[in-house]
């Protein structure tokens, strides 16, 4: 254990080593580099742009030279022939046609299928989740479990899951809409069957009164990050179901389980007055179909979308895939709760390059792990395999499909280190290096830090850097032992044991509560922010940071791009010439007091017969070069 006391001392030795091995400054220890030219050109950042002042403004706000295009808002068509949106004249049809509500992950799949051209592609979006206060008239934070009528709860459902639109660059450098495309596709939480693949598919715990194969299931829940795999399709998370589930589970076959996951009869949302399936104490293992990834295929609009059990089940955040050198892949998710793990699924099979209809079942058998870091700077991974310690019979795991549906009691057992809230997790395509995103914890007391969350409690966040042996694409990730540091502690410059490049009060910005990341073209780290209601209380907003992840910049956060007022910034992608950037623009307006009737803002339309309309914003450059330079 460490106490608060030791935070310096930790960052300090933590940091030393990689100072003497590489000669650059890491994470804001003091620098050990000589007095002289190389000295001089401390908090020199290769982005080219001047950091934006943090202000919350109603509107979204850019690094000057740069054109941020609202590309696609909450109610636009995805289907030919969807009907205009009308806010005040919902229906359950036009929402299945048109763009969904709060925008997260973001992925950009060129046309033609394996290409990397820039100019033509899907624009994939997952819909996280709804907010119905600012959805319908009337509704408030307060009533909108009781107050929402069928209508509603479907036109909800409808709203979430995942958007699939082609798009196509003007000449003009912005982008539109292709009319009439075949790819054009709405996955909803409402009527999109999907199948459960993996070791826990078929099993008793996943059978229902619907479905008593346990193998096939309505919708996805709470699709927060994703990935892209190499072979071309999309991984969605399916992060916070446990919000929809109504009923007490108090005395259920499934309490503990349910438990664990959050389930506990205060659901936010008021769909399970309507469906069963909804009700814990109707349908008790309708909820275990629920916190898996999925796999989609953006290109063929008939594939039945997959639940990959084999990648466990908890409030996945981000699925983000590596090649191995051996054609194997690895694909890293955090579980996105206070005093959660950090997984890591490696395939047993390699990927058949070109084969992508093959590769559907590459997910279906691997080995699951779980981390555990330690003082020294070494981290293992912990593999979850029934039989295996105390995955036995002993303690409720009579199979493989046990430990999956509840891998959070698994990892717990093997003694994984419970982490401050693991949000997007991403391998660096160019060095190989796992950049884990640690969004806060203010849960954390002093008593119960250690070496890869070192604050308690925690209201700002930290992301770690997570090492494989080996090098950029020769590197091991599949190796039962990583080594791992501190890239930055997030928080204000003063008063807040806050960690960045010695230099970011002079030339950067000091950022709170990240959340997606992303890399461009060279190797970057974009970091998008998501503080909830501490904006307020902190006067900045969220929005857009990059920083170098080597040399004299590394870890010099610079500010982007700005939400508007009460929004979250999620979901950033380049295309692959890196001349533009998607950034999802999720929940504005969202505040205690702000309903549909009297928004905090009005973005992006500013007419104040349209509330405010989550949104996917395309960034380009005006001189049509690279982002960031």
């Amino acid at each position: 254990m460490f106490s608060a006391i030791t935070l310096e001392t930790l960052i300090s030795v933590r940091m030393d080593r990689r100072q003497v091995l590489q000669g650059i400054l890491a994470g804001g220890a003091t620098t050990l580099f000589p007095m002289g030219s190389e000295g001089g050109n401390l908090g020199v950042s290769t982005l080219d742009f001047s950091p934006l002042a943090q202000k919350i403004h109603d509107t979204h706000r850019c690094a000057e030279g740069y054109d941020a295009q609202v590309l696609m808002r909450w109610g636009d068509w995805v289907l030919p022939g969807a009907p205009p949106f009308d806010p005040h004249h919902q229906t359950v049809s036009a929402q299945k046609q048109q763009f969904g509500y709060n925008n997260d992950f973001v992925a950009f799949m060129p046309l033609p299928r394996g290409s990397q051209n820039s100019d033509h592609g899907l624009l994939c979006v997952n819909h996280e989740f709804t907010n119905p206060e600012l959805m319908f008239p009337g509704v408030t934070v307060g009533d909108r479990v009781c107050r929402i009528n069928r209508e509603q709860a479907d036109i909800e459902m409808a709203a979430h899951g995942h958007s699939i639109v082609e798009i196509r660059r003007k000449t003009d450098g912005s982008w539109i809409q292709v009319a009439e495309s075949l790819y054009n596709r709405r996955i909803t939480a409402l009527d999109t069957l999907m199948v459960l693949a993996g070791p826990a598919a078929g099993n008793a715990r996943l059978r229902t009164s619907q479905d008593l194969t346990g193998r096939y299931v309505t919708g996805t829940l709470n699709n927060c990050s994703g990935g892209v795999t190499p072979w071309g399709t999309l991984l969605l998370a399916e992060e916070n179901f446990d919000k929809y589930f109504g009923g007490d589970p108090e005395g259920l076959e499934e309490e503990r389980t349910l438990r664990d996951l959050g389930i506990k009869g205060s659901p936010v949302h008021g769909w399970y007055r309507f469906y069963d399936r909804f009700d814990c104490t109707k349908e008790p293992t309708e909820a275990n179909r629920f916190g898996w990834i999925v796999e989609l295929d953006p290109y063929d609009p008939t594939m039945v979308p997959i639940k990959h059990t084999a990648l466990g089940r908890f409030k996945h955040e981000a699925a983000t895939v590596w090649t191995m050198p051996d054609g194997r892949v690895v694909v890293y998710s955090g579980d996105d709760e206070r005093f959660q793990f950090l997984y890591r699924f490696v395939s047993t099979y390699a990927m058949v390059v070109g084969d992508y209809k093959a590769n559907r079942t590459l997910l279906d058998e691997g080995v699951l792990s779980v981390a555990r870091f330690y003082p020294d700077g070494r981290m293992e991974w912990l593999p979850l395999i029934w039989g295996q310690g105390p995955l036995v019979a002993e303690n409720g795991f009579l199979s493989q499909a046990d430990v999956l549906i509840e891998t959070r009691r698994a990892a717990r057992l093997l003694g994984a280190t419970p982490m401050d809230r693991p949000e997007d997790v991403e391998p660096s395509p160019i060095t190989g290096k796992v950049y884990v995103v640690l969004s806060n914890n203010t849960k954390r007391k002093a008593k119960s830090l250690d070496a890869a969350n070192p604050r308690g409690p925690n209201p700002y966040g930290h992301i770690l850097e997570l090492i494989p042996p080996g090098t950029g694409r020769d590197s091991r990730h599949d190796a039962p032992e990583f080594s791992w540091e501190i890239l930055l502690l997030a928080g204000p410059f003063e008063g807040a044991n806050a960690h960045y490049h010695r230099d970011t009060p002079l030339q950067g910005n000091w950022l709170a509560a990240p959340d997606n990341i992303c890399f461009d073209i060279k190797g970057r780290l974009w970091i998008a922010t998501d503080q909830g209601e501490m904006q307020r209380e902190r006067n900045f907003p969220d929005g857009l940071y990059a920083c170098d992840l080597e040399g004299v910049g590394r870890a010099l956060p610079r500010f982007f791009f700005a939400c508007p007022r009460d929004a979250e910034m999620a979901g950033p992608c380049f295309t692959p010439d890196n001349t533009t950037l998607f950034i999802a623009v999720q929940h504005p307006g969202e505040f205690a007091l702000s309903t549909f009737d009297w928004p905090s803002t009005y973005w992006p339309d500013f007419n104040e017969r349209i509330p405010p309309r989550p949104s996917v914003v395309a960034i380009t450059r005006k001189n049509g070069g690279p982002i960031g330079g």
